[in-house]
């Protein structure tokens, strides 16, 4: 298992959010389009997002940049589901692979990013905690 090691800018932000929304933190990080992803446990989501989105609101005012708050979920098919709300896809996983379905393409071309990096993003997150995971694909 990999060792995690936060910087003290990162140790900050995990404290304010804490602070804030008076909930358990599992991890948080920067990804590569500059957003700030918190992982809570998924029975603190509701108290972490906070009525009418008011934590996030205030998190981001406070940090002046965009933040996501995501499910934990044991089962990588929900936590994959977690992970790209609010696009409604159906999410299977067959063999190593997590096979992402979109209706329509407006989701499917959000799915994937510019140059992929939503794909990348995604896996590198699932990848963080489901080590037998290979790959995304989108269809």
């Amino acid at each position: 298992m990999s060792k995690i090691t936060y910087n003290a800018d990162l140790l900050k932000i995990m404290s304010l959010f804490e602070k804030i929304t008076r909930t358990r933190l599992k991890d948080c990080f920067i990804d590569n389009n500059n957003l700030l992803t918190f992982i809570v446990p998924s029975f603190y989501i509701g108290k972490a997002v906070g009525k009418n989105a008011v934590n996030v609101k205030k998190i981001e005012n406070l940090l002046k940049r965009k933040i996501k708050i995501v499910a934990f979920n044991p089962s990588p098919i929900l936590f994959m589901k977690n992970l790209i709300y609010p696009v409604k896809a159906e999410v299977e996983q067959q063999d190593n692979n997590i096979i992402i379905k979109a209706s329509d393409t407006k989701s499917r071309a959000f799915l994937i990013g510019r140059n992929q990096a939503n794909l990348k993003n995604n896996l590198k997150i699932i990848k963080k905690y489901f080590k037998d995971i290979q790959d995304i694909k989108v269809t």
